[in-house]
């Protein structure tokens, strides 16, 4: 039956988005985030389920007289401008036959995401989109809540198999980004009881991102949390609520929870913190070395035998920025991080226009929480390989999208156009129609 469900739900997206292209840009999300065929045992798993959303709507796009949308902001121009130094790069690669499927997996994303950008075009779509991507990671997290809270957190959360969310580490950094999006909707919520409802999911996401036992989700909360405050309307009321929440999880959580906390204190005696020093040492030594990386899947014997300090060890990056480094150079590090500084940059100026115009109070809202989920992002990501993860770039996809209906409102109001230094476009002089 789930099978079937999938597959109907797939096939339906697929026509539907040959007359709406922004639906099967939602359905593409939506199969990327969620994986939902990984959750059935037939004919789904292995079924090309994003081929066949991903040509719908690319056909579409193509063909249909939809109004293509304006793209272009700091935080776009920097997403294409990494995306040109990664196919640049990678046949420089230390394995290129091995480097191409994943450039091409990244560019597949991407592409998804330009393609959103350029047909979600009014508040309506938008709100789908958040909702498309809560409802997405809110299954898991829901789910994995109720099981942390019935075991007592004695077991970890695990995520989807075979997916980039695999991990207890991934799912917890997915799950806590997803958090203030659930938030802005629960902003927007009319009635209590849905309020409510929101409210518990929240709460459920946050037990099972605890229960993942991810030493670095912890951190991104904590950076999350502190950023929450800056942005909550009652500072006092929800720094009381964090101080209890923070209280009943030191006293809930078990042993073992404990026990790996506290190698955050002693990563000297832990195994796997000190690996991680050791690659990130070899990635920064690859980077020196080479001006356009390593490349993807570069992480080998041979190469560590090179480059690393201890070449007995041998993992992947555990790190976006090392991970970036160490792949793609200092050039493709620097382009990282100015995606995510102009994506923030761009989420401030749009909170600023919100809060001054009542009318627009949702996008200071929307804003605020994604600048509180990129911050989850950027902390939590210090310590896993997710340098391309789907549900970052979405929020560039927010922010570019809510940059255009900001400049769409500001044109759609300007009493006249600006001349000179912003000052009023003078008028006709007296006795050609002045007064």
């Amino acid at each position: 039956m789930r099978d079937i469900a999938v597959l109907a739900i797939v096939f339906g997206a697929s026509l539907y988005a040959f007359k709406h292209t922004w639906a099967g840009a939602l359905a593409w999300t939506w199969l990327g985030l969620m994986n939902p065929h990984k959750q059935s045992w037939g004919i789904a798993v292995n079924f090309p389920v994003a081929a066949v959303v991903g040509g719908a709507t690319l056909v579409s796009w193509i063909f249909s007289r939809e109004k293509r949308m304006d793209i272009w902001t700091p935080a776009s121009v920097s997403m294409l401008l990494l995306i040109v130094w990664l196919v640049v790069s990678t046949p420089f690669a230390f394995y290129p036959e091995l480097a191409r499927p994943h450039l091409v997996d990244t560019l597949k994303v991407f592409l998804m995401i330009f393609v959103a950008m350029t047909v979600i075009n009014d508040k309506k779509q938008l709100q789908y989109l958040i909702w498309v991507i809560v409802a997405s990671l809110g299954y898991y997290g829901v789910k994995g809540g109720v099981f942390t809270i019935m075991t007592g957190g004695a077991h970890r959360v695990w995520g989807p198999t075979g997916t980039m969310l695999e991990g207890n580490n991934e799912l917890a950094l997915a799950l806590i980004m997803t958090i203030p999006l659930m938030r802005y909707l629960q902003l927007q919520l009319e009635k209590p009881r849905y309020k409510q409802i929101m409210l518990a999911a929240i709460v459920l996401m946050a037990a099972s991102a605890i229960g993942s036992q991810s030493r670095g989700a912890l951190l991104a909360i904590i950076a999350m949390s502190g950023v929450l405050v800056l942005r909550s309307r009652n500072r006092l009321g929800l720094s009381a609520l964090m101080v209890v929440g923070a209280v009943a999880v030191v006293a809930l959580m078990p042993d073992s929870w404990h026990e790996r906390m506290d190698t955050i204190n002693t990563y000297e005696e832990d195994a796997s913190a000190m690996g991680r020093l050791n690659v990130w040492e070899m990635n920064y030594n690859i980077a020196c070395a080479k001006v356009f990386g390593g490349g993807f899947s570069m992480y080998s014997p041979e190469v560590y035998a090179v480059f690393a300090p201890d070449p007995r060890f041998v993992v992947v990056a555990h790190s976006i920025y090392f991970q970036i480094l160490g792949e793609h150079g200092f050039i493709g590090l620097f382009l990282f991080l100015l995606v995510w500084f102009t994506t923030y940059r761009e989420f401030s100026k749009v909170r600023r226009f919100g809060l001054a115009t009542p009318e627009h109070a949702w996008m200071a809202d929307l804003a605020g929480m994604c600048q509180v989920s990129l911050v989850g992002y950027l902390v939590g990501g210090a310590f896993l390989s997710l340098g391309f993860l789907d549900l970052a770039y979405n929020l560039v996809l927010i922010a570019v999208c809510m940059s255009r209906l900001m400049r769409d409102h500001i044109k759609a109001t300007r009493p006249y156009p600006l001349y000179g230094f912003g000052a009023p476009m003078p008028g006709p002089p007296a006795g050609e129609g002045g007064k």
